[in-house]
This record gives C-alpha cells, sequence and structure tokens, in this order.
C-alpha cells in the first residue's frame, strides 16, 4: 500500500480540498484543519480583499486558506530555505500571485511600514521564544491598523499577553493549541 506523503488540505474557497505538501523539516507544525476552518469561519467578513501577513509561514497553510478565501494580498515569510521554495513552487502551481521573504521574521516586521497589513497570522515555533517579541514589533510599528486582527496560536499552557491597544476577539482551543483572534480598538 502506497502511502501518500504527508500534507494538509485548503478548507475553503477557490482551493479548497487542494494539499499542501509539507516539507522534510521536523519542526513544521501546521495549524490544524479544524483549528483553520474555526479561525476562516471567524473571519469570513474580512478576509476578502484584506491584505495579510502569514509571518512564520512554515506550510504556508493561515495564508493559502486566506488567498484561497478571496484575500487581496497575503505576504508569507519562512526562515527554513526549504519550506520558502516549497511554497514559492506551490504558490507558481496554483497561479497565484503572493510574496515570499525568505528570512528572519523579527527582522522583517522591523522593515514593515504603519498600517500594511489587515490580518497577521501568528504562529510561531513555541519553544523559539518569538511570539512575544513578534507581538511587540506589530504594536511598536503600528502594522495593523485600528480595526485590523492579529490570529495568534500558542501551546495551551503558554497564556499569551496582547500588546496595548489590542483586545480578544474569539478565542478557543483544541488538544495542546490554544488559538485567538484579537482586533486592534484605539
Amino acid at each position: 500500500m502506497t502511502r501518500r506523503p504527508p500534507s494538509v488540505r485548503i478548507i475553503g474557497g477557490a482551493f479548497r480540498g487542494r494539499r499542501i505538501p509539507l516539507t522534510a523539516q521536523a519542526a513544521l507544525r501546521p495549524t490544524p484543519d479544524r483549528v483553520r476552518e474555526t479561525v476562516f469561519n471567524w473571519l469570513a467578513p474580512i478576509v476578502p480583499e484584506s491584505r495579510c501577513l502569514d509571518l512564520f509561514a512554515g506550510s504556508g497553510a493561515l495564508g493559502l486558506e486566506a488567498l484561497s478565501r478571496g484575500a487581496a494580498t497575503v505576504t508569507f515569510v519562512e526562515q527554513d530555505p526549504e519550506s520558502a521554495a516549497a511554497l514559492r513552487a506551490l504558490l507558481a502551481r496554483l497561479d497565484v500571485a503572493a510574496l515570499v521573504h525568505a528570512g528572519e521574521a523579527l527582522a522583517f516586521l522591523d522593515r514593515q511600514p504603519a498600517g500594511g497589513f489587515d490580518i497577521v497570522f501568528l504562529d510561531p515555533p513555541f519553544a523559539a521564544g518569538l511570539l512575544a517579541p513578534a507581538l511587540a514589533r506589530v504594536r511598536q510599528r503600528d502594522i495593523v491598523p485600528n480595526g485590523g486582527f492579529l490570529y495568534i496560536e500558542t501551546r495551551r499552557d503558554t497564556p499569551c499577553v496582547l500588546p496595548t491597544g489590542f483586545r480578544w476577539h474569539r478565542q478557543g482551543q483544541a488538544g495542546q493549541v490554544a488559538f485567538g483572534l484579537a482586533v486592534h480598538e484605539e
């Protein structure tokens, strides 16, 4: 019996059912289907025509889901060269124009203008300690405009402190993962 290579599938929109192949990188932990479905149900009225940032892209599942559901633009940031190359190849196969930045996420944030993204997906490797510094930079640089959203995914046992000006809009848990949508309100 031939075993299918590891992948995740796009849940909804134009690319619904398409499989995203996963690279061999051991640290890759894609957002589970059930969590993505919940989050994109929450974001349904906001995603169309939005400007999205998938900051710790990995497989690109979050950003691809946003593109599939009508986001105007998605910028993917991934430090691992193999994952970034796989994401570029997948975007080319899907015939989708999107920017893939191969580099360090925090340095990328340091170069972004204020108000550049309506939705920012923050799902860093849990053990890397990158969430707090990423949230601080998003706030310091005002990357998300008033009314914009942050999607945050953490280990269930790791509390997330939101930056000033953000409040939880919705939150959930699935297995060992806690996730939530925070809105910028000032």
